[in-house]
């Protein structure tokens, strides 16, 4: 594996935290305790590795990837791209202020946090899958 290919595999992982995110959601609103737990545990993995590919590709690569579509896409990218950062620097100590509660199960505490959390780190998921096809795929820079 090249370290080229991390962002592709950063944009995996961000879906498969998207994933399992929802599927944690789903299990609690329909009682399903010990599969919420499952699903909310590997959303923190995949988003733990996200992290580390994510600080290890732009700790070794000096590689900037200018965006270069014109028109009303522009601006567009870079409000969710903005968005998104600003976002993504919460999600860690949310994620963690939202699991001590429930492994101490205090979980009127983790209900509390968690309505915050939850769409915070959805939005974060689903915008990073979102950044990663408008940077690369859709409209991705010319190679000289």
């Amino acid at each position: 594996m090249s370290i080229h290919q991390l962002p592709s595999i950063n944009a995996l992982l961000n879906f498969l935290s998207t994933v399992f995110i929802l599927a944690g959601w789903w299990f609690i609103h329909h009682q399903r305790k010990q599969l919420h737990i499952a699903a909310m545990i590997t959303a923190v993995i995949t988003s733990t590795i996200f992290l580390a590919c994510y600080l290890y590709y732009h700790f070794h690569t000096h590689v900037i990837t200018h965006f270069t579509a014109t028109g009303i896409v522009r601006p567009l990218y870079f409000t969710l791209l903005i968005s998104h950062v600003l976002l993504a620097f919460a999600v860690p100590p949310l994620v963690i202020c939202t699991l001590i509660p429930a492994i101490r199960s205090r979980f009127d505490k983790h209900r509390r946090i968690a309505k915050w959390t939850l769409p915070i780190w959805l939005y974060v998921s689903v915008t990073g899958v979102l950044v990663y096809l408008m940077l690369y795929q859709w409209f991705p820079p010319s190679k000289i």
